[in-house]
Formats: C-alpha cells, structure tokens, sequence
C-alpha cells in the first residue's frame, strides 16, 4: 500500500518518491520531493519555517537562501509562482502552507516495478587465518559496491526477507554488490576462536581479497558495520573511494554512558539478548524488534524474530552485544580520507542520532542526512527509504 497526494495536474507518490504532473514524472532534487512531501502531509495547517528547516535539513546548517531557493523549485515543479502562490503560500513572519484542494489522499496498491531482480547469488567461502570461514556472495553487475558485515544476516535467506529484501534488490540494481555474513552469523562459521572488532575488519579485508576487487570501491556500513567500514577505510584510504553509514555510531553503549544509569541499561541489554535466545518465547526477542523496528507492522516484527532465531547461536548473542557495547573508533574519525555520506533515523530508537552527529562533524569530507523515520532498519513502504536511496544513489554516482 502507499501513499499518494493529488492535487491540480499533480500527484506525489510517497512510496515511489516521485512527483508526476499531467501522468509524466517531474525530475527534481530529492529535497523538493521531501519539502513538497512535508508540506503535503500537514495540509491541514501552518509549517513554520523552522520546522521544514527540522523536517528536511536535520542538523544541518542551512541559510534562508536556501529555504527559498527549494521552495522555489517546487513551485516551479508543481505549475505554481512565488506571485501566484496558488499551491504554496508564504504566510509572512510564519511560515508555509499547502492551500491549493487536495483531492484525494488514500491507500492505494503501488505499481508492479518492471525491475527483475539477479539470480540467487552463488555463495563462496573464504578462510581467515584462524580457520574461520567467512561466506560471501556477489550480486548484480556494475561497479563494485562492498557491504560490512553486521549483525542479523543471512546470505542464503535474504532475499526473500522483507527485512532485508528490498535492501540486496536496490543495492545491487546498478552495482556488483559484494556483501559477507559476519564470523558467528549466517553461513559463515558460528563458532570461531576470535570474536573481536579487529577480527571483523580482518574479514572485510579477507573478503575484498577474495572477490578479487582492485579499483577503488566505495563500503556500505549499516549500524555496527559502519565502525568495521570506518576502520578498513582508515588502514585502506588507497582502496575506499567513498563511504555511506546508516545508523552507525563511533561508540559503543557502554563506551558512551556517561552516567550509572545509562551503563546499567547498556548491561541490561546483553542479559535482555542472552534470555531472548535462551527461552523459545518471541516475548524476549519482541523487545529487540520494537527497538530496531519501532514503527514496524506486525509482519515485518515476526520476520525479524524469526531472523533472529535463524541468524545465529544464544551463545554468539551476548558474545556480538558485548563486542558491539565496547567499539570504539572515535580516534580514528579525523584520519577518515574519502567522502563520506552519514544517514540516520531522526528519531533511531537503537542507536541515539547524536553519534550521527559526531560522525559528521569529525570525518572531514562528511554529509549529514536525517531521515524522517523511527526505524533503525529503514522499511520499504516508508518514505525515508525512498529519500535514502534517491540520496545514495546520486552519492555513490558522483
């Protein structure tokens, strides 16, 4: 189901992220799309200017020229003028409100894609030096794109999960991605004889090698994942032409408690890890799936509790959290050499958006963008994930 504004000759499509006008797409910026997506949503009533400022910029910095500049253009993409102001209205000193009808505001299916998706990827093995294999696999075709390894994988199984699905279709639509199960997850090996941070960077490299990659390469780093991509782009700034961090973070929950009471919830959290895998009640695992997919519906919240059944070992739970509450990598921000694009959730129930704050502003050649979202796991029926995409897309294209 998705979500469709019309109003005049127009119409926005929330799920495709797309604005059509008399049938045929408008090409705009994704900022356009965002501004006339918010406006449109809160038809009903006034925007000040600094809540759009919140809703599209985040924190980033943005001048009034700006402001005016992208509501400029979605006039301009909608028929409207700053004289006319038949659809977007400036009300002085205030701010900004939506005044032409909107006819129809519904649920509708959305359209088919005429995308066809790779074949099931052949999964290969790579062996560490300790002996732990590490599987991985290749997907779609394009310049390479690498993926770090992070928690709750399964190269076999993804495809078909709506957790992950749309996540392997978009990404290897326009490149060869090359993405791995984490030693202890997945099909690589569970029980391993070293379950330490530097021997997850160890594996990136172990899997770079394998897949044979030469050319510089940008490296995706979901949550945990964006720690190993920071640390390999720092002991590789000859290999890593560009990086994207989506609900990373610099440290860990216990490295950054900053008083009893933040410490103690850290604990909890691996012995909440430790009961749900250890008792077969969903009830335990359910406090995970609320965090990482608050906004989530009932489906998507039982495909993760079954991903999480079937990713990985009760034993390896609390080994990946404590591993996962102790990382570290602030130090090595500032020796960060490529251009960096740094996505959050605005309001990230497992990962505060403060340590997207931190990445920004201490990996020199960094971007912040913050997505309208609560979910740590962008879903694909909301309209962040569209935002996303449209973003890395251009990102990774430059």
């Amino acid at each position: 189901m998705t979500t469709i504004y019309r109003f005049s000759d127009c119409e926005l499509d929330l799920a495709q992220f797309e604005l059509r006008r008399d049938g045929c797409v408008v090409h705009v910026e994704p900022q356009v799309i965002e501004v006339l997506a918010y406006l449109l949503t809160h038809h009903d009533r006034l925007v000040t200017r600094e809540e759009l400022m919140d809703a599209v910029w985040g924190d980033r910095f943005v001048s009034a020229s700006a402001v005016a500049s992208r509501l400029m253009q979605a006039r301009r993409a909608v028929g409207d003028t700053g004289s006319r102001q038949g659809m977007i209205a400036t009300v002085h000193g205030r701010g900004y409100r939506f005044v032409a009808p909107v006819a129809d505001v519904r649920d509708a299916p959305g359209p088919v894609p005429a995308y066809e998706p790779p074949a099931r990827p052949e999964v290969r093995y790579a062996v560490a030096g300790d002996g732990s294999a590490v599987a991985y696999a290749l997907a779609g075709a394009g310049p390479p794109l690498v993926q770090a390894a992070h928690w709750l994988t399964h190269l076999e199984h993804d495809w078909d999960s709506p957790i992950w699905g749309h996540w392997l279709h978009e990404l290897s639509r326009d490149h060869l991605l090359v993405r791995y199960d984490e030693r202890g997850c997945g099909l690589s090996d569970w029980d391993v004889p070293d379950f330490s941070f530097d021997a997850w960077v160890d594996d990136l490299e172990l899997v770079v090698d394998a897949a044979g990659i030469d050319a510089p390469f940008p490296v995706l780093g979901l949550s945990q994942g964006g720690a190993v991509a920071i640390a390999y782009a720092v002991r590789h700034p000859e290999r890593v032409s560009r990086l994207v961090l989506v609900g990373a973070y610099a440290a860990g929950r216990l490295v950054r408690a900053e008083t009893p009471e933040a410490s103690a919830e850290a604990l909890l959290d691996l012995e909440v890890g430790r009961l749900a895998w250890r008792h077969e009640d969903d009830s335990f695992r359910q406090l995970f799936a609320s965090q990482f997919l608050p906004d989530g519906t009932r489906e998507l919240w039982d495909a993760f509790n079954r991903l999480q059944r079937t990713t990985t070992s009760t034993d390896n739970v609390v080994r990946f959290l404590d591993v996962f509450a102790r990382i570290d990598v602030r130090d090595m921000l500032s020796e960060v050499r490529c251009p960096t694009l740094v996505v959050h959730a605005r309001d990230d129930l497992r990962v505060p958006r403060s340590q997207a704050g931190e990445l920004a502003s201490r990996i020199a050649d960094a971007r912040l963008l913050l997505l309208g979202s609560r979910n740590h796991i962008l879903a694909a029926d909301e309209p962040a994930w569209r935002v996303f995409m449209a973003e890395a897309s251009a990102f990774l294209s430059c």
